[in-house]
C-alpha cells in the first residue's frame, strides 16, 4: 500500500489477532509500518505484539491520562505520529427501557468519548509532522436502527460518524483526513456468543443477520483491515470525511 511504509501508527483495541484492531495491526505492519498496539488485555497484547514486532502498551481510552501516556510513548519511540486507528469499542443488547445509566454511560465513554480523546491528543503531533490520517470505526449501526436494542451502542457509533465528518471539515486545510469505518457483522469475539449452535435464541438471532446481509455470510477482520489500510494510505489522499461501510450489501437495501 503506498505511503504506510515507516508510518507511525495506533491501533486501539488490538489485543486479539482475530479481531478487528488485531487485523489492522497485522496489515499496517506487513505493509511497513510501525505500530503502537493498545488494549485492556494486557497477557494477549503484549504476546500479540511481540508475534508482529510491534509495541504493546496498556490503554483505557475512557481515560485521558491513559491516551497522553500512548501518544507520548508512540513519539517517543518511533519520533513521530502518522496514523491513528480508533478502534476500541464495547457494546450491549439492552434496549431503551433495558439499558442502565451505568451501562449506557460506560459504553459512550468507550466507544464515543474515547474516539474524541484519541483525535484531541493524536492530532497536534500529526501537525507536528506535516499531516496524517485517523480512521474511526463506527458501525453500520451508526447508520441505521438495527433490530430496535442495544441503544447505546448505536447511540455512540452515531456519533462517532458525525464526530468524524466535525473534525474532518476542521482539520482539511491541515493534511490529516479524518474518515469513518462502519463494518457490518464480522466474525470477530465480540460476535462469537451468537455462532453458539447450543442456543435456540443465538442460531435465531444468526440466521435472522444471514439472512438480512446480501452477501449472506459473516465478514472477515482482514476484510476490513484492508479498508482501513486504504485509509491510512496516501492512496486515499483525496479522502476524507468520508464513511465506509464494509457490510455485505447490509445498507444497500
Amino acid at each position: 500500500m503506498r505511503g504506510l511504509r515507516d508510518k507511525v501508527a495506533i491501533v486501539t483495541g488490538a489485543a486479539h489477532p482475530d479481531g478487528i484492531g488485531g487485523a489492522t495491526a497485522r496489515r499496517l505492519v506487513e505493509e511497513g509500518a510501525k505500530v503502537l498496539l493498545t488494549d485492556v488485555e494486557d497477557e494477549v497484547g503484549q504476546a500479540f505484539a511481540q508475534e508482529l514486532g510491534a509495541l504493546y502498551q496498556h490503554h483505557d481510552v475512557s481515560r485521558e491520562a491513559d491516551w497522553q501516556a500512548v501518544v507520548e510513548q508512540a513519539v517517543r519511540t518511533y519520533g513521530r505520529l502518522d496514523i491513528l486507528v480508533n478502534n476500541a469499542g464495547v457494546g450491549t443488547f439492552a434496549d431503551v427501557e433495558q439499558e442502565t445509566l451505568e451501562g449506557y454511560n460506560r459504553v459512550i465513554a468507550i466507544n464515543q468519548t474515547g474516539v474524541w480523546l484519541g483525535m484531541k491528543h493524536a492530532v497536534p503531533e500529526m501537525r507536528k509532522a506535516g499531516g496524517g490520517s485517523i480512521v474511526n470505526i463506527s458501525s453500520i449501526f451508526g447508520t441505521v436502527g438495527g433490530f430496535g436494542a442495544s441503544v447505546a451502542y448505536h447511540s455512540a457509533k452515531g456519533a462517532v460518524r458525525l464526530m468524524t465528518k466535525n473534525a474532518a471539515l476542521r482539520y482539511a486545510k491541515e493534511g490529516i483526513r479524518v474518515n469513518s469505518v462502519h463494518p457490518g457483522f464480522i466474525d470477530t469475539p465480540m460476535i462469537r456468543p451468537v455462532k453458539d449452535p447450543s442456543d435456540p435464541a443465538m442460531a435465531a438471532t444468526l440466521q435472522a443477520i444471514l439472512s438480512l446481509t446480501p452477501m449472506g455470510r459473516l465478514g472477515k477482520p482482514e476484510e476490513i483491515a484492508a479498508v482501513i489500510a486504504f485509509l491510512a494510505s496516501e492512496e486515499a489522499s483525496y479522502c476524507t470525511g468520508a464513511e465506509f461501510h464494509a457490510d455485505g450489501g447490509w445498507t444497500a437495501a
